[in-house]
């Protein structure tokens, strides 16, 4: 299925086990979006999508490890205040990359754990440390420069170095150093950038969070604008229960096992829309 892009955006670890779940949802209604060419990861959906595309496990799987206890992870708050400063910063700026270099700054200022400590609960999210063979684009923002970059096989950069730069939320997480670089979230120039997936015919995108903001696109946007250019394009979003499993804090580990839940019950309800798309 060459001409078919599969895009996991970010929602924090509530958006890792949503993502999770619906994935496996989709399977056991017979979507196998495991035959995806392009898997585009960003921030949680890098997880997911490295997850996916080591062929280490099958869906089933790696649903059942989001309902394990997450002693391994970090209880860390998104409070209002920095949710504030997101939107404050996102208002403020005239492009995207403006945006993310004020991201940037902020994150390379706030006080976080060491670089080595979030590094390796990264480390032990993946089940493989080298790149798969499937083609997996993992999005990143320069905290400088604020420029968008997606590494992937080829880029020369360690896939475990890449997912932790596309998860290293601003004012949460540590900037992440690839070489004399640091890089913050890839959420921070857009939730899911579905964008990257122009040129596939056939997309689907699971986004936890859906929305932007100033000059940032909502993900619905970009699948418009895939819509436009020809594709046949399938969003999903989390429905009232899911987004009620997450409660407030989408960084809370002990949400993780109830966001997947509610993940694998929808799934069935948008079966049929995304057989249609991935079908062609």
């Amino acid at each position: 299925m060459a001409d078919t892009a599969l895009v996991l955006g970010g929602g924090g670890i509530t958006g890792i086990g949503w993502e999770s779940g619906m994935l496996a949802g989709l399977a056991a209604a017979g979507v196998d979006l495991t035959t995806a060419h392009t898997v585009i990861g960003t921030s949680a959906g890098s997880i997911v999508g490295a997850q996916l595309t080591s062929g280490l496990l099958g869906l089933d799987a790696l649903y059942e490890r989001q309902l394990t206890d997450p002693k391994d992870e970090v209880a860390v708050r998104l409070g209002t205040s920095l949710t504030s400063r997101y939107v404050w910063g996102a208002l403020r700026s005239r492009d995207s990359r403006t945006f993310g270099a004020r991201m940037g700054r902020m994150a390379l200022a706030a006080r976080t754990v060491p670089e080595s400590d979030r590094r390796a609960v990264v480390e032990g999210r993946l089940l493989s440390h080298v790149w798969p063979a499937k083609r997996l684009l993992v999005t990143a923002v320069e905290a400088a420069t604020g420029e968008f970059t997606a590494f992937d096989a080829a880029s020369g950069v360690g896939i475990v170095d890449a997912v932790a730069a596309s998860c290293a939320v601003p004012g949460v997480w540590p900037p992440v150093t690839i070489g004399a670089k640091r890089y913050i979230d890839g959420g921070v120039r857009s939730a899911a950038n579905a964008d990257l997936a122009d040129g596939c015919g056939r997309v689907v995108i699971l986004a936890p969070l859906s929305a932007g903001g100033g000059p940032i696109p909502t993900v619905r946007a970009q699948a418009a604008a895939l819509t436009a250019a020809g594709a046949r394009v399938a969003v999903l979003v989390p429905d009232r229960a899911a987004r009620a499993a997450f409660g407030h804090n989408p960084l809370d580990p002990a949400r993780r096992a109830a966001a997947a839940r509610a993940g694998r019950a929808q799934a069935a309800a948008h079966a049929e829309a995304v057989a249609r798309v991935w079908a062609g």
